[in-house]
C-alpha cells in the first residue's frame, strides 16, 4: 500500500475515522490500533514483512530493559546493547548486502560463477528505516538518554507507525516514544495543517517528480542513443526528482502523523536553496544525516580528533551513508565524492556555516548567493550519475557524454514534456522559496482570505488529479 494510491486514501480515511471516533478516549487504546492499523498497511505488501519488523522491535524492547536491569554492570549492559546491535544489523545486512558482497567474491574469485552461493532474498520495504529507529532506542537507552518503556504496545506503536515506517522520517527514541505515552486530543488546527502539507507532498511526488521520471526514465533506459545535452538534463531532472519524490513522501508522512496527534522532525529543509554542500547535507534527509552524525560520527571522535582520524571519520560516515542507499559499488563512489568534496571544509574549518536559510531579512539572494547555490546543485548534480547508473561502466558513459555538448542538441529541449515538467519545477521551487523560513513549502500563513486559499487548494487537487496515474511510479526511496 502506497500513499499515492486510491486504496491509501480510502485506508486513511477508515483509520482516521476509528482512531478518533471510537479509539479515542484511551491510551492504550489508541496505541494498540495504531500497532493493528500499521502492521495492516506494512502487511499488505507481503505478510512476511512483519516477521522481521515484529523481531526487530521486540529485540530492542526486550535489550531495552534488560539493559536497565544490568545498569550497575556496565560490562553486562554494554554486552546486551551490543548483542541487539549485531542482532539488527545481522539481519540488515543479510537481506540488504549478502547477495552484493557474495558476488563480488565471486567475481575476484571463483570466477564471476555464484551458484549456489547467493540468496535472492526480497529486500522489505523499509527495512533500513525501522532498524535503524529501532537501533536508536537501544543506544539511547544504554546512553541513559531515555528510561525504557514496559509498555509493549507503546514501543511497537514508536517503532511500526504506519506514516513514516516504510520511509522515515527516522525518529528518535527522545522525541517519538514519549508520544506515544501521552493521551492525543483531537486538535482541529494541527489536521488542517496536516492535510495542507499533505497536499503540497502530492504535487511534489505526482506532479513534480513522476513527470520528471518520465524523462529520466526514458533517457536513462537507453543511454546509447541519446546526445550529451540529453543525459546531462536528465541528469539534472533526477536530482529534481529524488527531492520531489523524497521530500514529497516525507510531507505526506509529517502531514498524516498531524492527523493522529503526533509530530514527526522535518526531514529536508530546502536543500536546493543550500550555499554550500555543508549545509547541503544539513538540510538534505535531515533524520538520517543527523543520525549517522549522533551514532557514528561523534562516537568516532568526530572532527575533534588528529587530522588524519578526522579524515577517516567523514569517509567512514559517507560511505556507511553511501552503502545504507543501496549495495553497490557506484553507490560507494557515489559516497567517496561527497566524502572528498565535504571533509576539507569540516577538517580545515574555513568552511563557512551559514545561520538560518538564504536571504534571510531579504525577498531575492544576492548575485553572490546565486552563484553559491548554482556551484553547490551542479556539484551534487555531478554525484546523482552514480546514483542513477545502472552500472560503472554506464556512469562513464554519462560522463563522457556530458563532457561533448554540441549546440545543435537543444533544441530537443523544447518538447512538451521537458517544457510542461520544467515549468512545474518552477513552480515548486518559487513556492518553496517564498516559504523558504517555513516548516514546508505551502502553510499559507501570508494569505488571509479564505476564498483564496480554498481556490488554491481546489487548483492543487485539480492539477495532482489531472496526472494521477494508477500506474504511477512507487516512490525511490522504497528500495532503500
Amino acid at each position: 500500500m502506497t500513499f499515492n494510491s486510491v486504496l491509501f486514501f480510502f485506508f486513511l480515511s477508515v483509520v482516521f475515522c476509528l482512531y478518533w471516533f471510537v479509539f479515542g478516549r484511551k491510551l492504550r487504546g489508541q496505541n494498540l490500533f495504531i500497532v493493528v492499523a500499521s502492521y495492516v498497511f506494512y502487511g499488505w505488501w507481503d505478510w512476511r514483512f512483519l516477521i522481521l519488523l515484529t523481531i526487530t522491535a521486540f529485540c530492542s524492547w526486550g535489550s531495552g530493559l534488560l539493559i536497565r536491569k544490568f545498569s550497575r554492570h556496565p560490562r553486562k549492559a554494554r554486552l546486551i546493547s551490543a548483542a541487539n546491535i549485531i542482532l539488527n544489523i545481522g539481519i540488515l545486512g543479510v537481506f540488504k548486502y549478502y547477495d552484493f558482497f557474495a558476488q563480488t567474491f565471486a567475481d575476484l574469485f571463483l570466477g564471476g560463477k555464484s551458484d549456489g552461493l547467493l540468496l535472492h532474498l526480497i529486500l522489505p520495504v523499509g527495512i533500513s528505516f525501522y532498524t535503524f529507529q529501532a537501533l536508536s532506542y537501544s543506544i539511547d537507552v544504554y546512553k541513559g538518554k531515555i528510561e525504557p518503556t514496559r509498555d509493549i504496545v507503546q514501543f511497537f506503536a514508536y517503532v511500526s507507525f504506519f506514516p513514516q515506517l516504510v520511509a522515515g522520517p527516522i525518529e528518535r527514541s527522545t522525541s517519538l516514544l514519549p508520544q506515544f505515552g501521552k493521551e492525543r486530543v483531537f486538535n482541529y488546527s494541527d489536521a488542517v495543517d496536516g492535510l495542507r502539507q499533505m497536499l503540497w507532498g502530492f504535487f511534489k511526488k505526482i506532479v513534480v517528480a513522476d513527470s520528471c521520471a518520465l524523462y529520466v526514465d526514458q533517457i536513462y533506459g537507453n543511454l546509447g542513443v541519446h546526445t550529451g545535452v540529453q543525459i546531462m538534463t536528465a541528469t539534472v531532472l533526477h536530482a529534481i526528482q529524488t527531492y520531489g519524490d523524497f521530500s514529497g513522501y516525507s510531507d505526506i508522512a509529517i502531514g498524516c502523523a498531524k492527523l493522529f496527534g503526533i509530530k514527526l522532525m522535518r526531514n529536508f529543509a530546502t536543500p536546493f536553496f543550500s550555499r554550500n554542500l555543508r549545509e547541503f547535507w544539513q538540510r538534505w534527509h535531515i533524520s538520517l544525516m543527523s543520525w549517522f552524525r549522533d551514532y557514528v560520527y561523534f562516537p568516532l571522535g568526530g572532527s575533534r580528533c588528529s587530522r588524519g582520524r578526522a579524515v577517516l571519520n567523514v569517509f567512514i560516515v559517507f560511505i556507511l551513508c553511501a552503502l545504507w542507499h543501496g549495495a553497490s559499488w557506484t553507490k560507494v563512489l557515489w559516497g567517496v565524492y561527497y566524502a572528498l568534496l565535504v571533509f576539507p571544509a569540516i577538517i580545515s574549518g574555513r568552511s563557512r556555516k551559514f545561520k538560518g536559510v538564504v536571504a534571510q531579512d531579504r525577498a531575492l539572494p544576492t548575485f553572490r548567493e546565486v552563484w553559491q547555490m548554482s556551484c553547490t546543485f551542479l556539484l551534487m548534480s555531478i554525484g546523482v550519475v552514480l546514483i542513477r547508473a545502472a552500472s560503472f561502466q554506464d556512469a562513464l558513459y554519462c560522463y563522457r557524454a556530458m563532457m561533448h555538448l554540441r549546440l545543435q542538441d537543444f533544441p530537443a529541449l523544447l518538447s512538451w514534456t521537458y517544457v510542461s515538467t520544467s515549468f512545474w519545477i518552477v513552480v515548486m521551487l518559487v513556492v518553496e522559496w517564498v516559504n523558504r523560513r517555513e516548516d514546508y513549502g505551502l502553510p499559507m500563513k501570508r494569505v488571509h482570505a479564505k476564498a483564496v486559499r480554498y481556490a488554491v487548494y481546489l487548483l492543487l487537487i485539480a492539477i495532482i488529479v489531472l496526472y494521477f496515474d494508477s500506474g504511477t511510479p512507487r516512490f525511490i526511496y522504497f528500495q532503500f
